[in-house]
């Protein structure tokens, strides 16, 4: 059976509870017998969160494997009782420097790099790698849209 995705975005004002919320139904359908992995994608374009000033972003999360997260991560493995991965956690810089690496390594054969389809791409390579052996990938977009 295919992965489901959900998406949990907000409005304009961040730090509504977004992060707690897909936490939560990530438990809920964990107590259904699905299995569960999450992701926080957000719009900065730093790299990740470890180098950024913690009275602007909040604390940091740090992974098993050692990566600067998200404090969402943090809830995330705390409510659905997983470990998670640096790649649970996507940024808008992340996403752009991947694609830069691989334009400098000659993936894309010469062509030019535009946001459609390299960026999406990349976006959508993001989210699809979560999907094996998962029942449902929840997927939280920080941020604000205003």
């Amino acid at each position: 059976m295919a992965a489901k995705y959900i998406f949990v975005t907000g409005g304009v004002v961040s730090g509504l509870g977004k992060g707690i919320t897909a936490a939560s139904l990530g438990r809920l359908l964990k107590a259904r017998g699905l299995r569960v992995t999450m992701q926080k994608f957000d719009p900065y374009l730093n790299v990740d969160p470890g180098t950024m000033n913690p009275f602007q972003h909040g604390e940091v999360f740090v992974t098993d494997d050692g990566a600067e997260t998200d404090l969402d991560l943090g809830h995330y493995e705390r409510f659905i009782d997983e470990s998670l991965s640096q790649n649970s956690n996507v940024t808008s810089g992340r996403i752009y420097y991947n694609v830069i690496q691989k334009e400098r390594n000659g993936d894309y054969g010469g062509s030019t790099v535009q946001v459609i389809p390299h960026i999406t791409n990349e976006i959508k390579e993001r989210i699809s790698a979560t999907r094996d052996n998962v029942d449902v990938a929840i997927i939280e977009v920080g941020g604000t849209v205003g």
